[in-house]
């Protein structure tokens, strides 16, 4: 994988946050919603975009729910090479400052990261880390993450660093299956 630069020309990481795709509603605990059909059209489409834009991951930490581990699936099997995954229980039901904590322990030498999870803390995560950024992009992200959503972040320091404001929102995406 090539090593990220940020936007100052130093060695920086990227963390990728992915909302799971579209979920179904059965009669069936929280944690074993299954995607409904426009999530298994719209998580391919996630995979393909993170491919076309160069955004492959050496790692995907990823919530244990059934709804992000089907996520996780459709997106892998968009691409050739598929990296290690964490199916980590602390992404789901976490909160932003919760998935904070999950990445400030990721391993040093990783550049670039997946994290898959749930709505609100995938959001409250990305406001919080670009807190001290201003454009389109995070505009979106501010009223709404939508499912399938992508955030593509660059960091700057070491995953142990990560705070309010250290990191820029270089990307975002919502892309929808055919």
């Amino acid at each position: 994988m090539d090593t990220v630069t940020d936007r100052a020309g130093g060695v920086g990481r990227r963390l990728v946050v992915l909302r799971h795709a579209k979920a179904a509603w059965p009669d069936v605990a929280d944690a074993e919603r299954p995607l409904a059909k426009r999530g298994l059209r719209d998580a391919p489409a996630a995979g393909r975009w993170l491919l076309e834009h160069g955004v492959l991951p050496e790692l995907v930490v990823c919530s244990p729910a059934r709804r992000t581990r089907q996520t996780w699936e459709l997106v892998a099997a968009q691409w050739d090479r598929v990296p290690p995954v964490d199916f980590d229980a602390r992404v789901y039901g976490a909160e932003g400052q919760g998935l904070v904590s999950v990445v400030r322990q990721l391993a040093p030498w990783l550049s670039t990261v997946l994290l898959v999870g749930h709505q609100p803390a995938v959001q409250d995560l990305v406001l919080h880390v670009a807190a001290r950024e201003a454009g389109a992009g995070l505009e979106r992200l501010r009223e709404k993450f939508p499912t399938s959503g992508i955030a593509v972040l660059e960091v700057a320091g070491p995953w142990a660093d990560l705070a309010a404001g250290s990191a820029h929102l270089a990307d975002f995406a919502v892309p929808r299956g055919g």
